[in-house]
């Protein structure tokens, strides 16, 4: 599998903190920001990573982008999990949360999402193979080092994915403009997914039929919607609000 590029300083920072071995070489621009730098030739070489000093055009050469940051960072492979493996790790946790994404296809949102799910905790996010964005170096540099930590699956079949969920005993919680309960009103507890639709097309047919409720985001103002990495922040905090121990 090809290997992939990732950019940033919190990104590459986060990847040699976590998946060092997994790392082939960091790249530093010359005569780049002292100290952020510092720390990404300290923690490369307490990781035993290669480090290249690179001009910045080279750089941007690699991550087809001139905000890089001056650091930049080319890692073995994808680290998605596939059908069988995003499965056992759920059923071997008591009370997952799970994301699913059906056809997110921006990268700046999907970085978004998978900043937002690090950040509260969520379990695992799930992308279905043919519809929606990969793990780009742009997806990597929004999710702000997530994108290495957060555990992420990449589905053949996201329909029958969603099946093999409801029959391990996890409730479907859709969102969708016709849905006709807020997502306040209804109990996020237990093991749980929450589908969020793509941009400017919501969730498929296919998918709504294998949903166990289908929820809304109020709209209180004149704006009829909200972007999917706002709303998937609005439904997954409100998942961890009635989840947390103690009164909600």
């Amino acid at each position: 599998m090809a290997d992939r590029v990732i950019y940033g300083i919190n990104s590459v920072l986060k990847a040699l903190e976590r998946r060092a071995r997994d790392i082939r070489r960091v790249f530093l621009e010359d005569g780049g920001d002292g100290r952020r730098h510092e720390r990404v030739a300290r923690a490369a070489a307490a990781a035993g990573v290669t480090l290249d000093h690179v001009g910045r055009d080279e750089l941007i050469k690699l991550t087809g982008t001139a905000k890089h940051q001056g650091v930049a960072a080319r890692v073995a492979g994808q680290r998605e999990l596939d059908d069988h493996a995003a499965l056992a790790l759920i059923a071997g946790l008591t009370n997952p949360l799970v994301l699913v994404l059906d056809g997110v296809e921006d990268p700046r949102n999907f970085g978004a999402i998978l900043r937002t799910a690090d950040a509260a905790g969520v379990d695992l996010v799930v992308t279905g193979r043919s519809r929606g964005v990969a793990l780009t170096p742009v997806v990597s540099k929004v999710a702000s080092g997530a994108a290495e930590t957060q555990a992420l699956a990449r589905v053949a079949n996201l329909a029958r994915f969603l099946r093999a969920l409801r029959a391990a005993g996890v409730r479907t919680v859709g969102t969708d403009e016709a849905g006709t309960t807020a997502i306040f009103d209804v109990s996020l507890t237990g093991p749980l997914a929450l589908i969020m639709g793509g941009e400017g097309k919501g969730l498929r047919r296919l998918t709504r039929e294998h949903c166990d409720a289908l929820v809304r985001v109020p709209m209180l103002g004149a704006v009829e919607s909200l972007n999917v990495s706002v709303a998937a922040g609005v439904c997954v905090y409100e998942a961890i609000r009635q989840r947390r121990p103690g009164p909600a």
